[in-house]
């Protein structure tokens, strides 16, 4: 269930809990990974005092004198590292009143000049240097413990955090309230009678096992988990930043069981895990927040295809697909889902920073690869649909983008082969006449010689740059 409408409740909690909150012990920062910018961590006597800090952010959600004191206790002790928490108020609160005192007070005390424009306030806070209180994370877990208890877990002075905690911003629903897909019912191809061709599916085999997952049903669920092919993956999809990437979820023998923190990071959803409460960068596939940021984590990409349902049936006759018994009730026709973000270049949450090379939903091609993480590679998908075989390398590495009628792109490894044409079904011809059958998984030749296939997706290109803003892209960069 979406929650903002509890946020008219919040104060009427935070009264309560306040009583609570007032006996907690103040948390020591000695053993605290994070860096704090402004603030150094501060010892055992002013402990008590930086809690009280927090406490008075906390009563601002609450009505009369607490609140009139606890605006002019935060006045007079100003400091930078207190901006990002009125941020993070003015984002949840609806009392006009609050909103007029806290804004007229970040004005005068930043020299910035924003208005009632929230998104130009976090603009103007994601291009200062972090200056963070010490106790930051912490308010941002009672904060948001409020709307779900388990909300408090992600967040901690005494959790590691790769990303700046400043940017992770409450996409408005519970924890799993987009309700993840949980070996979901399939059914066979014939038996999917509710989708026409031209639907668009996300489509991948895993040990000769082919699986559809239509795009209609995805953007209600926004992942599923599932076991294909005898392996457990994750196939998440953001709606927001238009990206569908399958993960293994066993990592060194564990297996992770991740859900929907309920939390976005730069547009893109956040994942937790259900063991350590983590978050986890999907776009990354790595824990960036709590236990699993200290490990050396990243789940291994397995390749996935955005094509028609028309075109992935035909090249996959015995494939399954996703029924419409999720046990859900959604409207799960083509289009219903985000139809009015879809439609415009419009964001729902605002990026740090954006690049004009390429319209914000123009959609490009995501290569990223494990043996050259730090070169990520952007290709235009209009770019590669008039270009239909495309060769390039990342670094010692190789391939081949071919593209089908359907727009679907696969990447293979060339091993330094040319290829010259291909019937945009199973048959390709390099530049020495050989010619390949193409496959999911695979370029056979003849011969017996193999090309193996390259995990790649689909991504909004803000939602791409926001995630590897030192990518690569084509053809901007094609020279």
């Amino acid at each position: 269930m979406r929650l903002r409408s509890c946020i008219r409740n919040l104060t009427t909690v935070i009264s309560i809990l306040l009583l609570a909150i007032s006996f907690i012990p103040a948390p020591s920062l000695a053993e605290s990974p994070q860096t704090l910018p402004q603030d150094s961590a501060p010892d055992d006597s002013k402990s008590e005092a930086r809690f009280d800090e927090i406490r008075s952010f906390l009563l601002l959600l609450t009505d009369g004198e607490n609140r009139d004191e606890a605006l002019e206790t935060i006045r007079t002790t100003w400091k930078p590292s207190y901006a990002p928490m009125i941020i993070e108020i003015l984002s949840l609160s609806r009392n006009f009143d609050l909103v007029r005192q806290l804004i007229e007070l970040l004005e005068a005390e930043t020299d910035a000049e924003l208005g009632y424009n929230l998104d130009l306030w976090y603009d103007w806070m994601w291009n200062q240097d972090p200056q963070l209180h010490p106790f930051y994370a912490d308010f941002k877990g009672i904060l948001y413990s409020f709307i779900d208890p388990r909300f408090e877990e992600y967040f901690s002075a005494l959790r590691t955090s790769k990303i700046r905690l400043d940017e992770v911003r409450w996409g408005g629903v519970l924890q799993d309230g987009i309700p993840p897909l949980r070996s979901p019912k399939m059914i066979s191809a014939q038996e999917a009678d509710y989708l026409e061709d031209s639907n668009i599916v996300f489509g991948l085999e895993v040990n000769g096992d082919a699986r559809a997952y239509p795009k209609r049903i995805m953007a209600w669920h926004e992942m599923f988990v599932d076991n294909v092919g005898e392996t457990p993956v994750a196939g998440v999809y953001c709606t927001l930043c238009g990206s569908m990437i399958l993960y293994k979820t066993t990592f060194n023998g564990v297996e992770h069981e991740v859900g929907t923190s309920g939390f976005l990071y730069r547009s893109n959803k956040l994942m937790y895990d259900k063991k350590t409460q983590s978050l986890w960068n999907t776009l990354w596939g790595t824990p960036v927040i709590g236990p699993l940021a200290d490990e050396d984590i990243m789940l291994e990409r397995l390749s996935i295809v955005t094509t028609t349902w028309g075109a992935w049936k035909e090249r996959h006759p015995d494939t399954q697909v996703l029924s419409l018994d999720t046990g859900h009730r959604r409207d799960y026709s083509e289009g219903a889902a985000y139809r009015d973000y879809f439609a415009t270049d419009e964001l729902m949450f605002t990026v740090p920073k954006q690049d004009n090379r390429l319209k914000n939903k123009d959609e490009v091609l995501g290569l990223v690869f494990s043996q050259h993480a730090d070169k990520p590679l952007a290709i235009a998908s209009s770019y590669l649909a008039e270009t239909p075989i495309y060769h390039d390398r990342v670094e010692s590495l190789p391939f081949v983008v071919l593209t089908d009628k359907s727009g679907a792109h696969r990447v293979y490894e060339t091993q330094g082969r040319t290829f010259q044409t291909w019937d945009q079904q199973k048959s390709v011809i390099d530049d020495k006449g050989t010619r390949w059958s193409l496959s999911e998984g695979q370029l056979t030749s003849a011969g017996g010689d193999v090309l193996n296939r390259l995990p790649a997706h689909r991504a909004f290109w803000f939602g791409w740059y926001s995630a590897y803003s030192h990518t690569r892209l084509i053809p901007s960069d094609l020279q």
